[in-house]
């Protein structure tokens, strides 16, 4: 079993509360068990021990109120 880790450039956070946001919707996504999320840097990553989708980590920043890509 192989870690994959896949870092995000988000837009739009501020503050932690930004932060517990998106934590809150990407911790749903299967597959991922560990999330760093930075709102001074707007860097998101996420931590697998298999392949996520990566649509699905993008429609859970969306949710949560913000836009991102894949930086990696």
């Amino acid at each position: 079993m192989s870690i994959v880790e896949i870092e995000y450039q988000v837009t739009g956070m501020t503050c932690g509360h930004c932060e517990m946001s998106v934590r809150d919707e990407v911790e749903q996504v299967p597959g991922v068990t560990v999330i760093d999320v930075s709102s001074t840097t707007g860097r998101l990553v996420v931590t697998a021990e298999q392949p996520v989708d990566d649509a699905a980590v993008l429609a859970a920043i969306d949710e949560a109120g913000y836009t991102a890509e894949r930086v990696r």
